[in-house]
Formats: C-alpha cells, structure tokens, sequence
C-alpha cells in the first residue's frame, strides 16, 4: 500500500484538494499507476490498486495548482517529485509531505 498526507505549514492546515499521481519506473520511462486528491484531512487512503511489485516508484504533487487555488499566483514549485524504492511489496509505503510556498520536504511515514 502506498499512501501520503500534505500539509501546508505555512497556513498550518492539511493540504485539501492537491492532485498527486503515482508513477512506477519501466527501464528509462515512467507509467503513471495512480492518482489521487487528499481529502479534506489532506490525506490520500491508497494510491495501489492491485498488488504492488518492486522496484522504483515516483509521486508527483501538484503543488501548482494547490497554490494558485490558495492565492499565490506564481509559486516558486509548480510540482513537487518524490521517488523512492519499494523492496517489500507487502510492506505499507507511506510518504508524507510538508508544503509551503517556497519549500517542501518529505520522510518515509509509519
């Protein structure tokens, strides 16, 4: 299972209604596999229909359009790309994502 939550800590509030759309690596090309918007908790419950398999996998945010929707006409990110890699396909991947206008980070969640 791969999940994520945004949170926007410059408004200090879940990051509702930002697409995020989930990729897996094939060689050189990505297909995408997933996609999602967060919830009004800025939550997205699973990404993964189906059983996942090793290997590379990307989450695109767009973090864009979040913060054109929040007033901010020209954000510095227009997406934010988090890739990483899924050696056990049982396990519960879960990706979180701290956003502000000029910065984001992100950290493997529990």
């Amino acid at each position: 299972m791969i999940t994520t939550h945004v949170l926007d800590v410059a408004r200090g509030t879940p990051a509702a209604g930002l697409t995020v759309i989930l990729e897996r690596r094939h060689a050189s090309a990505w297909s995408p596999i997933g996609r999602a918007t967060t919830d009004e908790k800025g939550r997205v419950a699973s990404l993964v229909d189906g059983q996942m398999l090793p290997g590379t996998y990307r989450l695109t945010f767009d973090t864009g359009t979040y913060h054109r929707d929040q007033g901010i006409e020209s954000p510095f990110f227009p997406e934010a790309k988090v890739t990483f890699q899924v050696l056990e396909p049982n396990e519960h991947y879960h990706i979180p994502l701290l956003l502000s206008p000029f910065g984001y980070s992100t950290y493997r969640g529990a």
